[in-house]
């Protein structure tokens, strides 16, 4: 079996292939100060709540954007799985040629985002990741990486509005039933929900003036409250990274 991890700034996501198949998919808080020990623990729970034994993982593969764990999972790897970890390197890998200015300032989860867009929908491709923060990428007609847009996360936004304002409450985020909020929870979360839809319809307007036709697909852990406001995008695909990162194993390191 191939194990697959994405390690987020909010969330740590892990898949679990067996051939093309993602059998099992799990998603976990990510905390900087736990160490390989307490995050195998918690590797260790998850495998066994499936019956699913730790030993039969052969590879593991990891796009992280949180440097400071990178030491915890790689000896995590291979103390509980016996194998010695491929992190996907923006500059150093060879699937995607980048047309970005300093290619290793380009987070791996975007890169790896963008490969499995174009293998599994064709080119040119737009990815919007809705996660801590919201990233648009691009990707062009001839399967190269372009660049793309960062733009805070909903999450963020709300938190910054939260914490600046004393009188405004914590709340949840979602869509409101109403436009016009008729209590304060309702306009924040008017304002707050719609504002951010607003921000997503310009910047996929603005993006397909540069790169008209492209497929466009939604993905990370708030796609489904936000891109189901939008007739433009083709599809939704959460565990779009997990594809990216078996397509990275299977045309890269399977059988070295």
């Amino acid at each position: 079996m191939l194990l697959v991890v994405d390690v987020g700034n909010t969330n740590i996501v892990l898949g679990l292939f067996r051939g093309d198949r993602l059998r099992y998919s799990w998603r976990i808080s990510t905390r900087r100060g736990q160490t390989a020990d307490e995050y195998g623990v918690l590797f260790r729970s998850l495998f066994s709540r499936h019956e699913v034994s730790m030993t039969g993982v052969e590879a593991v593969v990891i796009c992280s954007v949180v440097p400071p764990l990178n030491d915890c999972f790689a000896e995590l790897s291979r103390e509980s799985f016996g194998a010695e970890p491929c992190f996907v390197e923006s500059e150093q890998q060879s699937l995607m040629p980048i047309r970005y200015f300093q290619p290793a300032d380009v987070g791996a989860d975007r890169i790896v985002n963008a490969i499995a867009a174009r293998e599994l929908f064709g080119v040119p491709a737009i990815i919007v990741d809705f996660g801590t923060a919201t990233t648009f990428d691009a990707v062009s007609r001839e399967g190269e990486y372009l660049g793309g847009i960062i733009a805070p996360g909903i999450g963020i936004s709300a938190e910054a509005l939260f914490s600046r304002a004393a009188k405004l409450p914590r709340i949840e985020i979602k869509r409101p039933e109403h436009g016009i909020g008729r209590s304060t929870v309702e306009s924040m979360q008017s304002g707050i929900f719609y504002g951010y839809v607003g921000l997503v319809d310009e910047i996929l307007r603005r993006m397909d003036r540069e790169l008209s036709g492209a497929n466009i697909t939604a993905t990370g852990g708030l796609a489904k409250l936000i891109a189901t406001e939008f007739d433009g995008f083709d599809r939704i695909e959460d565990n779009l990274t997990m594809y990216g990162l078996r397509i990275f194993y299977e045309q890269t390191l399977k059988g070295k």
